[in-house]
């Protein structure tokens, strides 16, 4: 009897043992972290992507298990026929889940950031780096007369939609939901207080972003930045000619410009706020919140001139009166001669 119990025990103890193997190697194939670096990694398959081209992206980024894992299970089920497009995590998660998701089409979203940039073609760039769509594809509809009046801008105003944040998408959303919902986070940002600000500064919410994108342009100074925006108001509210030097450099694309010249002041654009009164069509670069608010909440004040210090501390003498003006210009301009500065 003894005997008998002995070989029971040791058949148990070997069942347990296999048990026990099978149940590591189980989770060693479909659980354990699938990233080859062990860190979370992306890959990203497109409309042009098959069975064999995801397999290419998929084994750089995978251990060997979980690669051999993942291609049986592609195998035993439909997912060769219906591949879907998307950014997919390949990180802690096993060879199982991260099959899963691949398949059903569970994305990792994308934080996109939208930046202060100067033009249509610096966002569209930036924008598309990190999704699906092209940069030209971005570029035509936000050039596109009737794709703008579908949010209720033109293509000289549609910049003032992009408010700088950083926002959450789906790698493979299409231009249209990427468009919507920047339109929705527009919507967002203006709320009933910022509308009301606007409406006391006598500007619509348009002119308060492109009124911001001068303001950006002028100084790096966010404290000064209400003070600058306080000289423009003053002056549209004298109907005077804003004469902004960033217009002129946005006008004639020398963004880099130190002076502005003699003859760049008698382009004819309607950016050139020299020669036309008021605003400019649109934003002359996609402004930053700070120069946003710092429109919003503009500082009172009589000055209706403004020049760059002499010390180049990016900041600015102002002025009530074209005399004082005068003289700021003066060190101003002498002080770039001293530096050898064109």
């Amino acid at each position: 009897m003894a005997k008998k119990a002995n070989t029971s025990s040791g058949k148990r103890l070997i069942i347990a043992i296999v048990c026990v193997i099978l149940a590591g190697a189980t989770y060693f194939l479909f659980f354990s972290g699938m990233s080859r670096t062990g860190k979370e990694q992306y890959i990203f398959i497109d409309n042009n992507d098959n069975i064999d081209s995801v397999y290419a992206k998929l084994q750089p980024l995978s251990t060997s298990q979980g690669f051999w894992v993942f291609k049986q299970l592609a195998k035993i089920t439909d997912y060769a026929d219906n591949i879907r497009t998307g950014r997919f995590a390949v990180g802690s998660a096993g060879s199982l889940q991260t099959f899963r998701h691949i398949k059903n089409g569970l994305q990792a979203p994308v934080s996109l950031t939208i930046r202060s940039v100067r033009t249509l073609d610096d966002l569209a760039s930036d924008i598309s780096e990190k999704m699906m769509f092209s940069r030209s594809e971005l570029l035509s509809r936000l050039t596109s007369k009737d794709d703008c009046k579908k949010y209720g801008f033109t293509p000289e105003t549609i910049p003032a939609m992009f408010i700088p944040n950083t926002y959450d998408f789906y790698w493979d959303t299409s231009v249209d939901k990427f468009l919507d919902k920047m339109h929705k986070e527009y919507n967002k940002f203006w709320t009933f207080e910022r509308k009301q600000k606007a409406k006391t500064a006598g500007l619509s919410e348009v002119e308060v972003i492109t009124l911001a994108s001068i303001v950006d342009e002028e100084t790096d100074n966010e404290a000064e930045m209400p003070k600058v925006a306080g000289m423009y108001i003053n002056r549209l509210h004298l109907n005077m000619p804003l004469q902004a030097d960033p217009t002129i450099k946005f006008a004639t694309k020398n963004f880099t410009a130190h002076r502005i010249y003699q003859k760049w002041l008698t382009v004819d654009s309607p950016y050139n706020t020299y020669k036309y009164r008021g605003l400019p069509p649109g934003p002359i670069r996609i402004p930053s919140i700070a120069a946003i608010n710092a429109v919003l909440n503009y500082v009172h004040h009589d000055y209706i001139y403004m020049c760059a210090k002499e010390d180049f501390s990016g900041t600015h003498n102002f002025a009530k009166t074209y005399e004082e003006h005068q003289v700021n210009a003066a060190k101003y301009a002498k002080a770039l001669n001293e530096h050898g500065i064109n």
